[in-house]
C-alpha cells in the first residue's frame, strides 16, 4: 500500500467502533478522501486536536486500490480554528503599568467579553464552511480552487475578518465554482451588486473593508441560501444551527 502525504482540510468526522473515527478530509492534489483514524477517540491519541472541522493539517495516509477508506497514519496541525479562542494577555503600557488597577481590570473584562463574542461567532461559522465544502467537493477529484477557498476562510477568521460578510463572500465564490451563480442578477439590489463587485477585488481577510450594511448582507444570505438549497437539494444542518443561534443571541 503506497503512503501519501498531503496538506488537507478536515471536513467532518464520524464515530467508528469504540475508539476510532472516520475522517472526511479535502486534499489539495487528490480531492476529497475518507479514512479511518484508529484510536482517534482515545485521550492520548496522536490525532488529538487535529480532527476538528476546517483544521488545516498535514496528513499521511495509506491507500489500497479498490478500498473506499484510506488508513490515516497521522495528522499534524498547521492551523486550527481552536486557535480563535486562545488566551490573550493584559494591555501593556500607559495607565495600566502605573497602578490604575480598576481601569485595567475593567478594560480586561471588556476586551475579554468582546473577544469571546467574536470567537463564538467565528467558531459558529467553522462548521458551516466545512459542511458546504464537504457537500461540494467530489471524491478523489482534485480541485485546487476549492481547496484554496476553504483554506483562505480559516486564515481570514484567524485574521479577525467579520464573519457575516466573510460568509457571503465564501458562498458567492463557492457557488461560482459550482457553476450555479446566475449570470443575470437583476433581482439583487444595487447595494448587493456593489458588495459582490467590490469583494471580487479583495482577499478574504480584507472583506470587512467592503462596505455593506446589515440589510445587504441579509439579502445576500437569503439569495445564497436559496441557491445552495436548490443546488444540493437539501437544507444544511449547520445553516439551521446558525439560524437557531442567531434567534437566541
Amino acid at each position: 500500500m503506497p503512503l501519501h502525504t498531503a496538506d488537507a482540510l478536515i471536513l467532518r468526522t464520524y464515530k467508528l467502533g469504540e475508539a476510532d473515527r472516520i475522517v472526511v478530509f479535502l486534499t489539495r492534489d487528490r480531492g476529497k478522501k475518507r479514512g479511518v483514524a484508529k484510536g482517534a477517540r482515545r485521550p492520548r491519541s496522536r490525532f488529538v486536536g487535529a480532527l476538528e472541522p476546517l483544521t488545516h493539517v498535514r496528513v499521511a495516509y495509506f491507500e489500497k486500490e479498490g478500498r473506499e477508506l484510506v488508513g490515516l497514519n497521522y495528522a499534524e496541525t498547521i492551523n486550527s480554528p481552536l486557535a480563535l479562542i486562545g488566551p490573550t494577555g493584559p494591555p501593556k503600557g500607559g495607565p495600566y503599568e502605573e497602578g490604575n488597577r480598576g481601569a485595567r481590570h475593567e478594560e480586561e473584562r471588556r476586551r475579554g467579553r468582546l473577544q469571546a463574542a467574536q470567537a463564538s461567532d467565528a467558531l459558529g461559522f467553522v462548521g458551516y464552511f466545512a459542511e458546504l465544502l464537504d457537500e461540494c467537493a467530489q471524491d478523489a477529484d482534485a480541485d485546487d480552487r476549492l481547496y484554496r477557498l476553504g483554506a483562505s476562510m480559516l486564515e481570514a477568521l484567524a485574521a479577525g475578518a467579520p464573519v457575516e460578510p466573510l460568509a457571503r463572500y465564501f458562498e458567492y465564490w463557492l457557488l461560482r465554482l459550482q457553476g450555479v451563480y446566475p449570470e443575470s442578477r437583476g433581482s439583487l439590489s444595487d447595494g448587493a451588486l456593489r458588495f459582490l463587485a467590490d469583494s471580487r477585488g479583495v482577499p478574504p481577510h480584507r472583506v470587512g473593508d467592503v462596505p455593506a450594511d446589515r440589510g445587504v448582507l441579509r439579502e445576500l444570505e437569503n439569495v445564497h441560501r436559496t441557491l445552495i438549497t436548490m443546488h444540493l437539494e437539501k437544507t444544511l444542518k449547520s445553516d439551521r444551527v446558525l439560524r437557531d443561534l442567531r434567534r437566541h443571541a
